[in-house]
């Protein structure tokens, strides 16, 4: 994604998908630093979730999609730590992977 994209302008809150399905998610979130594993929005601290394996867990597959859960998702609230705090703990985490 490029700023370039977001014409309408961006907030704090993102989704995107992590190639490689569920595992490829969970694995993810277990492996950011910085970021906190909460399911909350508009804290200070940045936060990330996989929606599939937490909030929506007990719906299956079928109705999680029907949510607008996919098994990739990962959801960010982005917090006031200093952006290359942030992005130094997510290129880290995509490396990773």
């Amino acid at each position: 994604m490029r700023i370039a994209d977001l014409k309408h302008g961006f907030g704090g809150v993102l989704a995107f998908g992590i190639r490689g399905g569920f595992e490829a998610g969970r694995n993810f979130i277990n492996r950011v630093k910085l970021a906190s594993h909460l399911a909350n929005v508009g804290d200070a601290k940045t936060l990330v979730i996989h929606p599939a394996s937490t909030t929506h867990q007990q719906l299956n597959e079928e109705e999680q999609r029907s949510a607008g859960v996919t098994p990739e998702l990962i959801r960010v609230s982005v917090g006031l730590e200093h952006i290359d705090d942030i992005i130094e703990d997510f290129q880290q985490t995509f490396q990773s992977l």
